[in-house]
């Protein structure tokens, strides 16, 4: 059984088991946002979705990870899927994402409907890495 559910605290070591980016401050944000989920399978926390509001009025799906012996079973599309019903739900009507040109990620969110829409460089020394890709999709 898989079930999809807010973040709560109480998800906090699971969380950075999988996300080693995110501040401590901004986990609390997410929590009290509502705008990080996870997936569960059999009563074990398998995967995580966190988004932002890009330009403050589109979600842009931050990270989608599902922990390694939980990948290649769907997981990861139906945490896609969960938060773009709850984004069309609130009445959006594009989502944003992104992911790193060396990251076989983009292939799963074409493969979702999302489409190329533009790239950013980042090579200023201290922050150099691969390009990071944006993908955009509809959802009327």
């Amino acid at each position: 059984m898989v079930t999809i559910r807010y973040v709560e605290i109480s998800d906090k070591s699971f969380w950075y088991r999988l996300d080693r980016h995110l501040p401590e401050s901004e986990f609390e944000n997410k929590v009290a946002a509502k705008s990080g989920y996870i997936l569960s399978a059999d009563g074990k926390p398998a995967g995580l979705l966190r988004y932002n509001l890009f330009w403050d009025n589109t979600p842009f799906c931050t990270l989608l990870y599902v922990d390694q012996e939980y990948q290649g079973k769907g997981y990861g599309t139906l945490l896609l899927d969960f938060w773009e019903k709850e984004m069309k739900q609130k009445g959006y009507q594009m989502l944003l994402t992104s992911t790193q040109v060396d990251e076989t990620a983009q292939h799963f969110y074409r493969k979702a409907g999302y489409k190329d829409c533009g790239c950013l460089l980042i090579d200023l020394p201290a922050c150099a890495q691969p390009m990071e890709m944006f993908l955009i999709k509809a959802i009327p």
